[in-house]
């Protein structure tokens, strides 16, 4: 990967330009502190930085981490109200939350819903929208009636929850197969719930619940099932459950559950590729074409690394622009920066594996 030059890290700097966050840190000479490129404080003198690309090389450098942007810890859970409202939703996951709410707690509306949008993509009450619908999921996934699942999820009418279900999947519950080849269920991760559908050996597709393209996926996948897409949990589900645990608290980035891959098979070639990079290591569009043997498919490649239906096991969050910069990310810019941050843990604790 081309390493951004020191003009490009020094405007990004200035500009707080988040796609260079927790992939890249400033070292300053004239205070002995480093910090994220998004860092508030007053920016430093040019000639007073240095750019290194972990924390390990700041800390070995003799640099002390800022307090203001916490460099060490991931960006939203150094933020106390962002915290603060994240236990909250956890500890009552199908409450209709409400801006009344957060006012009664002593908050600013505005201010959280900035605050959410910036660590998030998407505001504290989208979030909390978002898991009422897993209440519901679990309790159709668990045998559950659908109308179990509406009252569990806190929506007041049949059609508005069959509505939002439709939204996020593409098909209401209702019409989900009773006699199933392939089983939904919800996993938790960090950075927002995923969908994951598996038969009893392969994992078929993980998809963040609020991926746009999520509805497209499901329906190929239903093509796939001939129809018989159902609600459920196999041992396949409970171990990417397992494996995800591991993988965002640092202890691994290897997958081992069995993925069924869908798709064309130049498709499948990309995916296979991306599957060798390690965890904590990046490579540009380019970079994957050439490793293909084809040098002049980047486009296709970019396109193939879209399409991945196979969210972080399939690493195409590991693929970046040629400058070093963010690109485009199904699930998100904010997802893959994190995803890069967590990643960046394994070689500088020295537990990097290959997914």
């Amino acid at each position: 990967m081309i390493r951004p030059d020191f003009d490009t890290l020094y405007e990004a700097l200035l500009n707080r330009d988040a796609s260079y966050d927790g992939r890249m840190f400033v070292c300053v000479a004239s205070t002995g502190i480093f910090c994220r490129l998004t860092c508030p404080a007053r920016k430093p003198k040019r000639e007073n930085c240095t750019f290194l690309e972990t924390v390990a090389a700041c800390i070995d450098a003799g640099f002390r981490p800022c307090k203001r942007c916490c460099p060490t810890a991931p960006e939203a859970g150094a933020d106390p109200l962002v915290s603060t409202l994240i236990e909250a939703l956890e500890k009552r996951p199908g409450y209709r939350w409400g801006e009344p709410d957060l006012v009664r707690l002593g908050l600013d509306p505005s201010t959280v819903r900035r605050a959410f949008k910036r660590h998030y993509g998407m505001t504290f009450l989208e979030m909390a929208r978002q898991r009422r619908l897993q209440e519901g999921f679990s309790t159709l996934a668990e045998g559950g009636k659908v109308i179990d699942a509406q009252i569990t999820a806190g929506f007041e009418s049949s059609s508005a929850f069959r509505d939002a279900f439709s939204r996020i999947i593409g098909q209401p519950p209702g019409t989900f197969s009773q006699n199933p080849l392939l089983f939904a269920d919800w996993v938790s991760s960090p950075l927002g719930p995923l969908i994951a559908v598996t038969d009893n050996t392969h994992l078929h597709l993980l998809e963040f619940l609020d991926r746009k393209a999520l509805p497209a996926e499901f329906k190929k996948l239903q093509g796939f099932a001939k129809g018989r897409i159902g609600f459920g949990r196999t041992s396949v589900t409970d171990q990417i459950q397992q494996e995800l645990n591991v993988f965002f608290t640092g202890e691994s980035g290897r997958f081992e559950t069995r993925l069924a891959l869908h798709g064309t098979a130049f498709t499948k070639d990309v995916w296979r590729e991306l599957l060798k990079i390690p965890a904590g290591s990046t490579r540009s569009y380019s970079e994957l074409a050439k490793d293909l043997g084809k040098p002049e498919a980047v486009r296709a490649v970019a396109r193939a690394n879209g399409a991945n239906q196979l969210a972080i096991v399939v690493p195409c969050h590991r693929v970046l622009g040629a400058d070093g910069s963010l690109t485009g990310y199904g699930g998100g810019l904010w997802r893959k920066q994190r995803l890069i941050e967590v990643e960046r843990t394994y070689l500088e604790l020295g537990t990097n594996s290959v997914s």
